[in-house]
């Protein structure tokens, strides 16, 4: 199942650029992604409390508290670049610069999580930074 939901993610993911970079015509960057990010706020709590975790709410750690905000901060810093990146770019080079973050990623999963770096993940990383360079240049 994880597989199923991670290709659609890739799906709605490239949908996002293509709808954003169509959308931010004539809108600044910064309310574009303010815009998106009411819409996301929307829909995620309506998940929750549709699915009826909503209950959940006080059950949540002062850990995962502290994570869950760094990480939000962390998205809203990304979506603030990408959608500066996208106003001032060709999707098609911002896109492939973007998902740079899977290399990244590994690393600091292996950094901070103690995740192993395996050879077949090393050339998949490779492949991915030659692959993003070549399209970018």
């Amino acid at each position: 199942m994880w597989a199923i939901l991670a290709v659609g993610s890739a799906v709605f993911a490239a949908l996002t650029s293509i709808l954003a970079k169509t959308g931010i015509e004539g809108v600044g960057s910064n309310l574009a992604t303010a815009i998106r990010t009411g819409v996301v706020l929307v829909m995620a709590w309506g998940m929750v409390f549709l699915t009826g975790e909503a209950g959940g709410l006080g059950e949540v750690s002062r850990r995962s508290w502290l994570f869950l905000i760094l990480s939000g901060l962390a998205t809203g810093a990304s979506w603030l670049c990408y959608y500066k990146a996208l106003q001032l770019g060709d999707v098609s080079k911002v896109v492939p610069i973007d998902k740079l973050s899977v290399v990244l990623t590994v690393v600091l999963a292996a950094v901070f999580l103690h995740e192993k770096i395996t050879p077949k993940s090393l050339a998949g990383c490779a492949l991915i930074a030659i692959g993003t360079l070549m399209m970018v240049k």
